[in-house]
């Protein structure tokens, strides 16, 4: 049998280690039995021999070839191959006549073009061996397999870059920082070209890399995030093993290098020095000092703290947790007189200390503050601050209650000045001396009306009143026994007539305005004008109280139906004073068990037992009912009023007046005459007797066109007044006969104008004269009302006399 393939390289040491890798190249006999011929084609089979099979190993080929000739890569062959050119062979599959291509005659297989493993592994193929003359199959086709051949040509790469890991400083040695892996796409089946190794190209002094797992570490102990913050370490992965001819990639690691709590706070100055002035209130920053830290984060949170007596005492350190500052602030009040310069000692510390770098040292640092108070001019101060004066409410006008004291405490000592704030003092019952601060009353004093006054005191420096202080006083009024007791209510009691001797009837109290340290302690007695009584006794009960007892059996109230009785009350002083009160008792019918019935023919158990809410009920119904009475006279008087009004409206003669000035008498378009010609009838004296003709200017008139009599008219000694007389008995008349006229006296208004008056019309549409022949000079004599127009028609005239001289 023979061979069915021969592999074959352009390089043979390349071919024999290929060979020794995957054992040697096995030669396959496929003897094809009964069954196989049976399939096969019969044409082949009609000669009755036997069909030898295929004779051939797998092929393989180089990758990355770079020949100028066409690689080599198998031959096929058929036992049945003579050599003589009758048997044609073909493939057909992945990259036939393209990547590979075939001798038809002598079964010979080429690549033509370059081959990579990375892209593409292996190809399969089917074979032919067919008759040239016929082209029919001779034999069945085949498959096989045409494998690329790895070759180290590519690189290990770091597909996972760029690559940032951390560490924190003071690491111990061998820390790991983070891994790193390279990939490399050669076979890892096949030699050595897949095999990496990581070593350090740059940043060996602080890291080192494992060579297999490719996990970075620390080379050292003192790494210092201070000095340094961060690294670019170059890392490089060889294949082969890293043995010579094999392929490398590298990729740079950035170590930022993270920081610990390994640096103590440090003031940059061991003394600061700050002023401020000394009416500065509690709470008035004086100052920022801040300690510095090489830390960052939280390691730089500090706190800080008084640690001297005095500045604790005085002043009160912060910390501002934004810029990380200690804030001092005033906590007691400052006095320059008392003291210039104040020495404050501020410690600064850590937050948070990590225990493993405690024996580096402490982590806290110390610096002085000194502050300087600076001098101002302040008002006056009270000495000794007490607020509180007692006076005797018998104290005369003018009484000293107490003296206030207020200093300077500048170093000037300006005298001081005082006053009372009168806002306080309204009534001026207190003044106070200005100079010596004495304060003393200034009007007669109650304690009954007012126990307690708050007063505020000015003190302000005699030649600057700006600086004032105020201090407020109480001022309490002491009693004294200058109220006599009083009975605490007017006592009214009742007693029935069929009363028994010691039957109490009354028990009595007091009141007093006074309030006695001691108490109050009152005695009773009957007055002196009450000692011939023998109808009741009065006992002492010595509580405060008294009760008051019948002495005798039985009363009358016919004979005397109320008695008074006088009662001396005194308290116990000093001194002691005394008032008289008196209980009136009235004698009252009781039934069988001793209830009032009545007293002097009214029920006295009824006024007994009204409680005041019935009273409020009682005088509520009282106000209503006066109120609806007020209500219905209101709404009549409304009523009457209303009717009052249209019976006026009925009045048959009116008074109408108009104020308007018309243009004369035939300007009958300013107002409606006929308003006026309707309240008066003039038909009947039309023609009658009383009106002469138009010269006369008799009846025949307008009426309503009054003319107003003149200031100079003089009435004419020969006027007839019958025409009036007779007029007027007419209208008297005619009202008498009108059924229609209300039965009242009315008032009726005639305007008439007697005949021939002396005065001549004031209009010139009548006169036939000219200008010329009319005297207006006595224009003159109607008073100060014409006067500017007779100064216009004396001028006029004045000026016709000049032009005809």
């Amino acid at each position: 049998m023979a061979k069915g393939l021969q592999g074959f390289s352009w390089t043979m040491l390349l071919l024999f280690c290929a060979i020794q890798e995957l054992g040697s190249w096995a030669t396959h006999t496929a003897v094809e039995g009964p069954g196989l011929g049976q399939s096969g084609d019969p044409a082949l089979l009609a000669g009755g021999r036997v069909k030898r099979g295929w004779v051939w190993n797998q092929f393989f080929v180089v990758e990355e070839y770079t020949g100028t000739e066409p690689l080599y890569v198998g031959k096929i062959h058929s036992d049945s191959d003579e050599g003589d050119g009758s048997i044609k062979y073909t493939i057909s599959g992945e990259g036939a006549g393209t990547i590979f291509l075939i001798d038809e005659i002598t079964g010979d297989i080429h690549a033509t073009e370059r081959l990579d493993r990375e892209q593409k592994t292996f190809y399969t193929l089917r074979a032919q061996a067919r008759d040239r003359q016929t082209d029919q199959l001779l034999e069945p086709e085949s498959e096989f397999i045409i494998k690329v051949q790895d070759i180290n040509d590519s690189e290990p790469r770091f597909l996972e870059g760029p690559y940032i890991g951390s560490v924190a400083e003071l690491s111990p040695i061998g820390t790991s920082v983070m891994q790193v892996m390279a990939s490399d796409a050669d076979d890892p089946t096949y030699g050595s070209s897949a095999r990496v190794v990581y070593s350090v190209l740059e940043g060996e002094q602080h890291f080192t890399v494992d060579s297999k797992t490719g996990v970075i570490r620390t080379a050292v102990a003192d790494l210092d995030r201070e000095t340094q913050d961060r690294y670019e370490v170059v890392i490089r992965a060889t294949d082969m093993a890293g043995q010579l001819g094999g392929l490398s990639g590298s990729t740079t690691v950035t170590i930022v290098v993270t920081d610990v709590n390994d640096n103590p706070p440090r003031f940059p100055q061991k003394m600061y020095q700050f002023s401020i002035v000394e009416t500065a209130p509690v709470g008035t920053a004086v100052g920022r000092v801040k300690a510095e830290d090489s830390d960052v984060g939280e390691n730089t949170d500090m706190t800080y703290q008084v640690k001297d007596e005095e500045g604790v005492e005085m002043f009160k350190v912060t910390t501002d947790s934004n810029t990380q500052e200690a804030v001092i602030t005033v906590q007691k009040p400052l006095d320059y007189e008392s003291k210039k310069v104040h020495t404050v000692v501020v410690e600064a510390l850590n937050k948070f200390v990590d225990p493993r770098f405690v024996d580096l040292g402490t982590f806290r640092d110390q610096t002085i503050v000194r502050v300087s108070v600076l001098d101002v001019d302040e008002p006056p101060e009270f000495r000794p601050p007490s607020n509180l004066m007692e006076v005797q409410e018998d104290a005369h006008v003018g009484s000293v209650v107490g003296v206030v004291t207020a200093l300077d405490p500048d170093t000037a000592n300006h005298p001081v000045r005082y006053a009372i704030d009168r806002s306080t003092d309204t009534e001026r019952i207190f003044d106070i001396d200005a100079k010596t601060g004495a304060i003393v009353t200034g009007k007669v004093l109650d304690r009954e009306t007012a126990g307690w006054h708050n007063i505020t005191v000015l003190a302000m420096e005699a030649d600057n009143h700006s600086q004032v202080s105020r201090a407020s006083l109480r001022i309490r009024i002491l009693d004294v026994n200058d109220n006599p007791p009083e009975l605490a209510t007017p006592y009214e009691a009742a007693v029935c007539e069929d009363a028994k001797p010691g039957q109490l009837i009354q028990t009595i109290s007091v009141v007093d305005r006074d309030e006695p340290q001691s108490g109050h302690h009152f005695y009773f007695t009957l007055a002196p004008e009450a000692t011939n009584n023998h109808h009741f006794s009065l006992l002492d009960i010595q509580d405060n109280t008294a009760a008051v007892h019948t002495q005798r059996v039985g009363f009358n109230r016919q004979e005397q139906d109320v008695y008074l009785l006088p009662i001396l009350v005194v308290d116990s002083g000093p001194p002691a004073l005394s008032s008289t009160g008196t209980l009136t008792i009235r004698v009252c019918g009781c039934d069988s068990n001793g209830a009032i019935q009545s007293c002097n023919s009214t029920a006295y158990v009824v006024s007994a037992t009204l409680s005041p809410g019935a009273l409020i009920a009682l005088l509520v119904c009282v106000l209503i009912l006066v109120v609806l009475v007020l209500l219905i006279l209101t709404l009549k008087r409304h009523h009457k009023s209303h009717l009052t009004s249209e019976d006026d409206e009925d009045m048959r003669d009116n008074v109408i007046k108009y104020n308007d000035e018309g243009g004369g008498e035939q300007d009958t378009e300013a107002y409606d005459m006929s308003a006026l010609r309707s309240l008066y009838d003039f038909s009947e004296i039309k023609g009658g007797d009383g009106g002469g003709g138009p010269g006369e200017g008799g009846l025949s008139r307008n009426p309503a066109s009054e003319l107003h009599a003149l200031p100079q008219w003089v009435q004419s000694p020969d006027l007839d007044f019958s025409v009036f007389r007779d007029y007027i008995c007419r209208k008297v008349e005619q009202a008498d006969e009108d059924l229609s006229v209300p039965p009242y006296d009315s008032f009726q208004t005639y305007a008439f104008e007697g005949s021939d008056s002396p005065v001549p019309s004031l209009s010139s549409i009548n006169t036939w004269s000219s200008s010329s022949e009319q005297d207006f000079s006595y224009l003159g004599g109607w008073g100060p009302r014409f006067r500017q127009l007779a100064a216009l028609y004396a001028g006029r005239r004045g000026e016709e006399d000049s032009e005809e001289s």
